[in-house]
C-alpha cells in the first residue's frame, strides 16, 4: 500500500489522465470540422455553434456541480462524470445532422461539467499551500495532452478512417478507464491539507439560500477580479481550441491530419512546459507574497499578447510555430494557478461551489470567442480576427495587476 505522501501524488496522476479525456473528447469536432462542412453542408457560424452548444451547457451545468461537490463525494462525481461524458462521446460518431449533433455535444458538456470542480477540490485537500500549485499545475498539462490527442489524433483518424472514428475509440476508453479508478481513487477527508490543519465542514450548507451561498464564496473582491481574468483568458482560449485547426487548413493548406497536429502540438507543449514553470515559480513566490500566484498569471497574460497578434498576422510556417509556442508558453503561466490563486482567497468548504460558478462564467464567456471570430472572419478575416483577441488578454493582465495591487496588501482570512 502506498504510503500518504505517495498516495497524494498518485491521485494527481490518476486524475491527469482522467483530465486527458476530459479535453480530448471536447477538442476532437473540432479537427473533424472541414468533413462536417462538407458532409453536413453546413456554414462557419453552424460550425461554432456545434462547438458552442458543448460550452454553453457545460457553463450552466458549473454552478450545480459546484455545489454537488460540497455537499457529495467528489470521487463519485468524477467517475459518475466520466463514465456518462465518454458513453455521450460514442453517441456522438451515430449522429446523422446537424441538430443530433448539437443536442449530443450539449450532453457531452453536462457530463463534463463534474470533472473540475471535484478534481481541484479533491486535490486541494490531499496538497497543501507548499504542493498545491505544482500539484494542479500537473493536472492542467492534462488539459494541453488531451487537446493534442483530441486534434491531431482525430485528425489522422478522420483522414483515414473518416470522421466518426475518434469518437467511438475516445468513448470506449474512457468507459474503461472509469471502471478501473472505482476501487483506486479514495475519498479525502475536506480540509485536512490546510495549514490550521482543522478539517473544514463535511458539507455544504445552503439553508441561507443559494444566494448568500455565492456571496459567502465570493466574498473577497480578489475572488471576483480572478473570475473577470479568467473570462477574458478563456475567451481567448476557445478561440483557438476551435478555429485553429481550419485556420491552417484553409490558410496554409494543410492537411486534415497535419493541420490537427500543428494546430495543437505547438501550442499545447509549450503550455506544458509553461504550466510546469508556473506551478513551481508559483509555489515559490506564494512563500514570500500572499499574491505569488497571481503575480505568476499576471506575467503569463502580458507575455501572451505579442504572440497571439503574431499568430494571426504571419504568412510563414516557422514563425507561426514559434507564435504558437510562445502563446502556449505563455497560457501555462496563467493556467498553472487558475485554481490555486483561487483557493487562496476562498474558505475550504465553498471550493466547489467557488470552482463550479467561475468556470461557469467563463465558460459563457469563452462561448462567445468562436462565434464572434465567425462573424468578424467574414469582414476582417479570420488572421485579422484571431490577433485582435490579444486585446483582451492584454486588458485581463493589467485588471489582475491592479486588483494583486488593490486587494491582496494582506493574507486573506
Amino acid at each position: 500500500m502506498l504510503s500518504p505522501k505517495a498516495y497524494k501524488w498518485s491521485v494527481v496522476a490518476m486524475l491527469w489522465f482522467v483530465c486527458v479525456f476530459n479535453y480530448a473528447d471536447r477538442q476532437a469536432i473540432f479537427s473533424v470540422f472541414p468533413l462536417l462542412k462538407s458532409e453536413m453542408g453546413l456554414s462557419d457560424v453552424e460550425l461554432s455553434i456545434v462547438g458552442s452548444s458543448f460550452m454553453w451547457v457545460y457553463a450552466l451545468g458549473g454552478p450545480f456541480a459546484g455545489m454537488l461537490t460540497d455537499r457529495f463525494k467528489r470521487k463519485t462525481l468524477i467517475i459518475g462524470g466520466l463514465v456518462f461524458w465518454s458513453a455521450v462521446t460514442l453517441a456522438v460518431a451515430l449522429s446523422q445532422n446537424y441538430w443530433q449533433l448539437v443536442a449530443l455535444r450539449a450532453l457531452q458538456g453536462m457530463g463534463e461539467a463534474l470533472f473540475f470542480p471535484a478534481a481541484m477540490s479533491l486535490i486541494s485537500d490531499y496538497h497543501g499551500r507548499d504542493t498545491r500549485s505544482r500539484a494542479m499545475a500537473i493536472n492542467q498539462s492534462g488539459v494541453y495532452a488531451g487537446t493534442i490527442m483530441g486534434g491531431a489524433v482525430a485528425g489522422m483518424l478522420a483522414q483515414f478512417y473518416g470522421w466518426r472514428s475518434c469518437f467511438y475509440i475516445f468513448g470506449g476508453l474512457g468507459i474503461v478507464l472509469g471502471v478501473a479508478l472505482l476501487g483506486m481513487l479514495r475519498e479525502p477527508v475536506r480540509g485536512q491539507a490546510e495549514d490550521d490543519g482543522e478539517a473544514a465542514k463535511a458539507g455544504l450548507d445552503l439553508s441561507g439560500g443559494v444566494w448568500n451561498v455565492l456571496k459567502d464564496t465570493f466574498a473577497h473582491p480578489m475572488s471576483r477580479v480572478l473570475m473577470t481574468v479568467f473570462i477574458g483568458a478563456n475567451f481567448v482560449a476557445v478561440i483557438f481550441l476551435t478555429w485553429m485547426p481550419s485556420f491552417l487548413f484553409r490558410k496554409f493548406h494543410m492537411s486534415l491530419s497535419m493541420a490537427g497536429l500543428n494546430s495543437t502540438a505547438y501550442l499545447q507543449i509549450a503550455s506544458v512546459c509553461g504550466v510546469m514553470t508556473g506551478g513551481w515559480l508559483a509555489d515559490k513566490f506564494a512563500r514570500k507574497h500572499i499574491a505569488g500566484r497571481m503575480w505568476t498569471q499576471s506575467i503569463g497574460l502580458l507575455a501572451g499578447v505579442p504572440f497571439i497578434v503574431l499568430t494571426g498576422w504571419t504568412l510563414s510556417v516557422p514563425v507561426l510555430i514559434i507564435a504558437m509556442s510562445g502563446f502556449g508558453y505563455a497560457k501555462g503561466l496563467y493556467d498553472a494557478n487558475i485554481w490555486a490563486s483561487l483557493y487562496d482567497v476562498v474558505k475550504p468548504e465553498r471550493r466547489g461551489t467557488a470552482l463550479g460558478f467561475m468556470n461557469s462564467m467563463a465558460w459563457l464567456g469563452g462561448s462567445a470567442g468562436p462565434v464572434a471570430v465567425a462573424y468578424a472572419a467574414q469582414t476582417l478575416g479570420m488572421g485579422a480576427a484571431i490577433s485582435a483577441s490579444s486585446l483582451v488578454y492584454l486588458l485581463t493582465g493589467f485588471l489582475l495587476l491592479w486588483g494583486v495591487r488593490t486587494f491582496m496588501r494582506t493574507r486573506p482570512a
